[in-house]
């Protein structure tokens, strides 16, 4: 592991308003890592994978990507710098084909490489493959998810957020997902950090691992000693997918 943080978020606080949604929060992402964030519903886990992607922007603390602070840099800056974002609920084209879907998360700067990445995801996803003219709108839930994450691939990032991709969607389809992700991560080294209420899976997944209450950080660990701890255990994994 580099000694370098490929992300570091640093003391970073974001507000709605004059509601404080994330009250100090630091975080690292290595390169070639998984780490995910868990917590309950309305913890600010998603408002963290949106501030690092500048919408809203922290109101104080850093964000650093790569060496480079981007904390006041405009989204679409942030995106050119290969942070790609498959968000929560999703939010694809719906009136676009699957495959105009791709076209749009390629970027005018990986159009050379379309063909090849195109048929990377349709080899990941073969249900894409299949419905490739097919309206966004009328697939699947689980097909939906798969075409966000292949779109935020098609731009070749150097970070993928994965903000619940398991939200919704039957077991096995997340058992699909979520292997599809490991393999990116060990064939390829794909970072990725993972936000996820389905904290078993994504402790499974990770290398390490934040427990968010709150809007504040208040434990980290790898994923393995997570899994095991008794007051995580009791407060995300009791009745959770094992």
């Amino acid at each position: 592991m580099s000694s370098e943080p490929l992300l570091k978020v640093s003391g970073v606080e974001t507000y709605y308003g004059n509601i404080r949604a994330l009250a100090g929060v630091d975080v690292e992402v290595h390169k070639g890592e998984i780490v995910s964030l868990i917590g309950a519903n309305g913890a600010g886990k998603s408002t963290l994978m949106m501030t690092i992607c500048g919408s809203p922007q922290a109101r104080s603390g850093n964000v650093v990507f790569d060496g480079e602070d981007i904390t006041r840099i405009p989204t679409h800056l942030i995106a050119r710098r290969r942070i790609a974002q498959s968000p929560e609920g999703r939010r694809i084209f719906p009136r676009m084909t699957v495959l105009e879907n791709l076209q749009m998360g390629a970027g005018l700067d990986n159009l050379k490489y379309f063909k090849e990445d195109v048929e990377k995801i349709f080899t990941m996803f073969p249900r894409l493959k299949e419905r490739q003219s097919q309206r966004g709108g009328t697939l699947s839930g689980g097909e939906q998810q798969m075409l966000s994450i292949g779109r935020a691939l098609m731009s070749r990032p150097k970070l993928l957020l994965l903000d619940e991709p398991s939200l919704g969607l039957a077991p096995l389809i997340v058992k699909g997902i979520f292997e599809q992700i490991k393999r990116l991560n060990k064939e390829e080294g794909l970072t990725v950090f993972l936000v996820e209420q389905n904290a078993f899976a994504a402790l499974k997944l990770s290398d390490r691992a934040y427990v968010m209450v709150n809007g504040k950080v208040t434990m980290s660990g790898t994923g393995r000693e997570l899994l095991a701890d008794p007051s995580v255990r009791a407060a995300y994994l009791e009745g959770g997918g094992h």
